[in-house]
Protein backbone atom coordinates (compact mmCIF):
# COMPACT_ATOMS: atom_id res chain seq x y z
CA UNK A 1 0.00 0.00 0.00
CA UNK A 2 2.80 2.52 1.07
CA UNK A 3 5.21 1.31 -1.59
CA UNK A 4 8.94 -0.18 -0.89
CA UNK A 5 9.05 -1.27 2.53
CA UNK A 6 9.97 1.69 5.21
CA UNK A 7 11.68 1.67 8.17
CA UNK A 8 10.22 2.66 11.37
CA UNK A 9 12.50 5.00 14.28
CA UNK A 10 11.82 6.98 16.87
CA UNK A 11 13.80 10.12 17.78
CA UNK A 12 14.54 11.37 21.01
CA UNK A 13 15.11 14.89 19.48
CA UNK A 14 14.85 16.88 16.59
CA UNK A 15 18.99 16.73 15.97
CA UNK A 16 18.42 13.23 15.76
CA UNK A 17 15.92 13.03 13.31
CA UNK A 18 18.12 16.00 11.17
CA UNK A 19 21.20 13.45 11.30
CA UNK A 20 19.22 10.91 10.05
CA UNK A 21 17.51 13.02 6.85
CA UNK A 22 20.90 14.62 6.29
CA UNK A 23 22.49 10.89 5.43
CA UNK A 24 19.18 9.84 3.75
CA UNK A 25 17.00 12.23 2.20
CA UNK A 26 18.15 11.42 -0.99
CA UNK A 27 18.26 8.14 -1.10
CA UNK A 28 15.26 6.79 1.10
CA UNK A 29 11.56 6.39 0.09
CA UNK A 30 10.95 7.46 3.58
CA UNK A 31 10.63 6.60 7.11
CA UNK A 32 7.79 5.78 10.22
CA UNK A 33 8.62 8.09 13.08
CA UNK A 34 7.61 6.37 15.98
CA UNK A 35 6.23 9.73 18.24
CA UNK A 36 5.60 9.12 22.36
CA UNK A 37 2.64 10.94 23.76
CA UNK A 38 3.78 13.19 26.87
CA UNK A 39 2.43 10.91 29.55
CA UNK A 40 4.53 8.41 28.12
CA UNK A 41 7.79 10.08 29.85
CA UNK A 42 9.84 8.70 26.78
CA UNK A 43 11.82 11.56 25.30
CA UNK A 44 10.62 11.91 21.64
CA UNK A 45 10.79 14.49 18.80
CA UNK A 46 7.63 16.39 18.39
CA UNK A 47 5.40 16.35 15.48
CA UNK A 48 6.30 20.34 14.81
CA UNK A 49 9.76 19.91 14.89
CA UNK A 50 10.16 16.72 13.18
CA UNK A 51 7.47 18.91 10.27
CA UNK A 52 10.33 21.94 10.55
CA UNK A 53 13.21 19.75 9.87
CA UNK A 54 11.53 17.40 6.82
CA UNK A 55 10.75 20.87 4.96
CA UNK A 56 14.29 22.07 5.35
CA UNK A 57 15.14 18.62 3.49
CA UNK A 58 13.06 18.88 0.94
CA UNK A 59 10.32 16.04 2.88
CA UNK A 60 6.97 16.46 4.00
CA UNK A 61 4.30 14.50 6.42
CA UNK A 62 1.58 11.98 5.11
CA UNK A 63 -0.05 9.34 6.71
CA UNK A 64 -0.91 8.83 10.43
CA UNK A 65 -1.09 5.26 11.92
CA UNK A 66 -1.92 4.36 15.80
CA UNK A 67 0.51 2.24 17.43
CA UNK A 68 0.18 1.13 20.90
CA UNK A 69 -1.46 3.15 24.06
CA UNK A 70 2.19 5.37 24.33
CA UNK A 71 2.86 6.19 20.55
CA UNK A 72 1.90 6.67 17.06
CA UNK A 73 3.50 6.55 13.62
CA UNK A 74 3.35 8.78 11.14
CA UNK A 75 4.78 8.88 7.55
CA UNK A 76 7.11 11.52 6.01
CA UNK A 77 8.64 11.04 2.20
CA UNK A 78 10.42 13.33 -0.19
CA UNK A 79 7.40 15.68 -1.72
CA UNK A 80 6.25 14.12 -4.86
CA UNK A 81 7.04 16.03 -8.07
CA UNK A 82 3.89 17.47 -8.93
CA UNK A 83 2.65 17.58 -5.29
CA UNK A 84 0.79 21.07 -4.28
CA UNK A 85 1.76 22.99 -1.00
CA UNK A 86 -0.48 24.02 2.15
CA UNK A 87 -0.47 27.58 3.13
CA UNK A 88 0.82 26.39 6.47
CA UNK A 89 3.74 24.92 5.16
CA UNK A 90 4.20 28.27 3.04
CA UNK A 91 4.22 29.94 6.33
CA UNK A 92 6.60 27.28 7.79
CA UNK A 93 9.46 27.42 4.57
CA UNK A 94 9.11 31.40 4.81
CA UNK A 95 10.03 31.31 8.38
CA UNK A 96 12.96 28.30 8.23
CA UNK A 97 14.57 30.47 5.55
CA UNK A 98 14.06 33.50 7.78
CA UNK A 99 15.95 31.19 10.20
CA UNK A 100 18.56 30.28 8.09
CA UNK A 101 17.55 26.53 8.58
CA UNK A 102 16.30 25.59 4.71
CA UNK A 103 18.96 23.18 3.37
CA UNK A 104 19.52 23.01 -0.49
CA UNK A 105 17.03 20.24 -0.80
CA UNK A 106 14.49 22.13 0.77
CA UNK A 107 15.19 25.14 -1.21
CA UNK A 108 15.34 23.11 -4.35
CA UNK A 109 11.60 21.89 -3.62
CA UNK A 110 10.37 25.53 -3.15
CA UNK A 111 12.10 26.89 -6.51
CA UNK A 112 11.01 23.68 -8.86
CA UNK A 113 7.26 24.92 -7.05
CA UNK A 114 7.64 28.56 -8.33
CA UNK A 115 8.81 27.61 -11.74
CA UNK A 116 5.98 25.33 -12.38
CA UNK A 117 3.27 27.53 -11.05
CA UNK A 118 2.51 25.21 -7.89
CA UNK A 119 4.04 27.82 -5.54
CA UNK A 120 0.71 29.55 -6.68
CA UNK A 121 -1.61 27.20 -6.46
CA UNK A 122 -1.72 27.33 -2.25
CA UNK A 123 -4.26 25.38 -0.67
CA UNK A 124 -5.74 25.98 3.21
CA UNK A 125 -7.29 24.26 5.42
CA UNK A 126 -10.71 22.87 6.31
CA UNK A 127 -11.33 26.01 8.50
CA UNK A 128 -11.17 28.13 5.23
CA UNK A 129 -13.36 26.51 2.92
CA UNK A 130 -15.56 28.20 0.81
CA UNK A 131 -17.85 26.32 -1.55
CA UNK A 132 -18.30 27.95 -5.25
CA UNK A 133 -21.36 29.75 -5.75
CA UNK A 134 -22.27 28.03 -8.72
CA UNK A 135 -22.32 24.82 -7.09
CA UNK A 136 -23.93 26.10 -4.17
CA UNK A 137 -26.83 27.89 -6.70
CA UNK A 138 -27.09 24.19 -8.52
CA UNK A 139 -27.22 22.19 -5.56
CA UNK A 140 -30.07 24.40 -4.17
CA UNK A 141 -32.14 22.78 -7.11
CA UNK A 142 -32.12 19.45 -5.41
CA UNK A 143 -33.60 19.49 -1.83
CA UNK A 144 -32.16 15.76 -1.06
CA UNK A 145 -28.79 16.75 -2.87
CA UNK A 146 -28.24 19.78 -0.98
CA UNK A 147 -29.79 17.94 2.83
CA UNK A 148 -27.04 15.37 2.34
CA UNK A 149 -24.17 18.37 1.38
CA UNK A 150 -24.89 19.76 4.21
CA UNK A 151 -24.84 16.59 6.46
CA UNK A 152 -21.09 16.07 5.39
CA UNK A 153 -18.19 17.36 7.39
CA UNK A 154 -15.62 19.77 6.47
CA UNK A 155 -12.86 17.06 5.03
CA UNK A 156 -15.92 16.19 2.54
CA UNK A 157 -16.94 20.01 2.10
CA UNK A 158 -13.31 20.71 1.19
CA UNK A 159 -12.29 17.63 -1.17
CA UNK A 160 -15.13 19.04 -3.09
CA UNK A 161 -14.10 22.85 -3.41
CA UNK A 162 -10.55 21.76 -3.88
CA UNK A 163 -11.12 19.70 -6.49
CA UNK A 164 -12.93 22.16 -8.20
CA UNK A 165 -10.43 24.78 -7.87
CA UNK A 166 -8.23 22.82 -9.07
CA UNK A 167 -9.55 22.08 -12.47
CA UNK A 168 -6.96 23.31 -15.21
CA UNK A 169 -9.58 23.76 -17.54
CA UNK A 170 -12.90 24.87 -17.99
CA UNK A 171 -14.19 21.36 -19.41
CA UNK A 172 -12.75 20.13 -16.79
CA UNK A 173 -14.12 22.09 -13.86
CA UNK A 174 -17.76 21.69 -15.41
CA UNK A 175 -17.05 18.16 -15.50
CA UNK A 176 -16.04 17.83 -11.93
CA UNK A 177 -18.62 19.80 -10.84
CA UNK A 178 -21.64 17.47 -12.89
CA UNK A 179 -19.88 14.72 -10.73
CA UNK A 180 -20.31 16.06 -7.11
CA UNK A 181 -24.05 17.24 -7.53
CA UNK A 182 -24.63 13.47 -9.09
CA UNK A 183 -23.05 12.34 -6.10
CA UNK A 184 -24.50 14.58 -3.67
CA UNK A 185 -28.28 13.51 -5.80
CA UNK A 186 -26.90 9.60 -4.82
CA UNK A 187 -25.86 9.96 -1.21
CA UNK A 188 -22.54 9.53 -1.82
CA UNK A 189 -19.60 11.10 0.29
CA UNK A 190 -16.06 11.16 -1.52
CA UNK A 191 -14.66 10.48 2.13
CA UNK A 192 -17.08 8.04 2.96
CA UNK A 193 -15.30 6.40 5.85
CA UNK A 194 -15.13 10.09 7.49
CA UNK A 195 -19.01 9.89 8.27
CA UNK A 196 -22.26 7.79 7.21
CA UNK A 197 -23.94 8.71 4.64
CA UNK A 198 -27.36 10.29 4.98
CA UNK A 199 -29.99 11.55 2.37
CA UNK A 200 -31.94 13.39 5.06
CA UNK A 201 -31.01 16.85 6.76
CA UNK A 202 -32.91 15.60 9.81
CA UNK A 203 -30.79 12.38 10.98
CA UNK A 204 -28.51 12.93 13.76
CA UNK A 205 -25.76 15.41 12.95
CA UNK A 206 -21.85 13.52 12.40
CA UNK A 207 -19.64 13.30 15.76
CA UNK A 208 -16.63 16.36 15.48
CA UNK A 209 -13.64 14.38 13.79
CA UNK A 210 -10.06 15.81 13.29
CA UNK A 211 -9.76 18.34 10.39
CA UNK A 212 -6.75 17.93 7.99
CA UNK A 213 -4.08 20.41 8.43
Amino acid sequence: MDGPERETRAFKSAKAFETWLARNHAKASGIWIRFFKKASGVPTVTYAEALDVALCYGWIDGQRRSHDEQSFLQLYTPRRRRSLWSKINKGHVARLIAEGRMRAAGLAEVERAKADGRWDQVYGNARDIEMPKDFLRALAKDKEAKAFFESLDRANHYAIAWRLAMAKKPETRARRLAAFLAMMAEGKALHPDARSARKSAGAAKPKPRREPT
